[in-house]
């Protein structure tokens, strides 16, 4: 797909349902912020750090701070693109990611995203540093800032 605004995204491809649909008739605003936490996971997944491994190792990524563009409204039954890349990591505690949803049918990019992790300690909240595995395998996807 040429419509990615960087090279190489980790995409998944979703569908969106009559449940994803708000009184005004598209997706509501909250469904795209799963779709994205979905995206995110899966990327994670596929590097080798899975939500399991998080859990066991009572380390996890929380989000700090998100900023969602809303470009254009998906409907019910449309086939979106979720692209995802790691934009930045710390080595320490914070990591980023840019985020693209994109229709299939049109191209058109429905929103943009960027969110920023800290990582922390299951146990009790707080902030803490990144295991190593999250070091070695949420490396940065992109020259572009």
């Amino acid at each position: 797909m040429s419509a990615w605004d960087h090279p190489d995204p980790f995409v998944i491809e979703l569908v969106a349902t009559a449940d994803d649909v708000d009184s005004y008739g598209h997706v509501n605003n909250a469904v795209y912020l799963k779709w994205l936490e979905r995206c995110a996971w899966a990327h994670s997944e596929s590097v080798g750090v899975p939500e399991a491994r998080c859990i066991e190792m009572r380390r996890g990524m929380a989000v700090r701070s998100a900023r969602l563009d809303y470009l254009a409204p998906a409907n019910a039954g449309d086939v979106v693109s979720v692209g995802n890349w790691i934009i930045a990591c710390d080595g320490r505690l914070r990591a980023s990611r840019r985020f693209q949803v994109v229709a299939r049918a049109s191209g058109a990019t429905l929103l943009r995203a960027e969110i920023d992790y800290v990582c922390l300690n299951l146990d009790n909240g707080r902030p803490v540093r990144m295991p190593d595995v999250f070091v070695e395998r949420y490396t940065v996807m992109t020259d572009t800032p």
